[in-house]
């Protein structure tokens, strides 16, 4: 059986950035497995999936407008130290959910002075081209429920 649009991928995978360090990899006891065609994955990733069957390796480049998409500088802002809560320890690398005019939007902490935070509401990865290694590891029919749903559910069914 192959990957195709409606049926569940398990995929084992290394995330890796231009200089060969890893961001991300599946556990070698805990594979990924997500619905094809639902958009649980980046796209350029699942493209180069459509086809592919249990056993298959595939490397995969994928270039930002295809993976998390470009940076957008206008994301990046400095807010007033204010708008943390009063005595929290801000540091750069911390997240906090903003309220921005399209809803709520994660945002990053990237430097922090006496009276001033510089944010970046950008994913971690956009801009940059996403190195995949994958081995194709199982591909069934979802059911019903992972169908209405959009997405894959553990063993027993829905856990949310």
């Amino acid at each position: 059986m192959e990957i195709q649009d409606g049926r569940v991928a398990t995929i084992h995978y290394t995330l890796t950035g231009d200089d060969g360090s890893v961001i991300d990899q599946s556990a070698p006891d805990t594979p990924l497995s997500y619905l094809h065609g639902a958009s649980n994955i980046v796209p350029g990733l699942e493209s180069a999936l459509t086809g592919k069957q249990v056993g298959d390796k595939v490397q995969v480049d994928v270039p930002p407008e295809l993976g998390y998409g470009p940076r957008h500088e206008q994301l990046q802002q400095v807010v007033p130290l204010g708008a943390f809560p009063t005595g929290a320890n801000i540091m750069p690398g911390m997240q906090f959910e903003a309220h921005g005019e399209h809803g709520p939007l994660v945002v990053t902490v990237v430097q922090v002075g006496p009276d001033e935070v510089t944010v970046d509401g950008n994913h971690p990865l956009a801009g940059k081209t996403l190195h995949f290694a994958v081995e194709v590891t199982d591909v069934r029919e979802p059911t019903a429920e992972e169908l209405s749903h959009g997405h894959v559910h553990g063993p027993g069914g829905a856990h949310h």
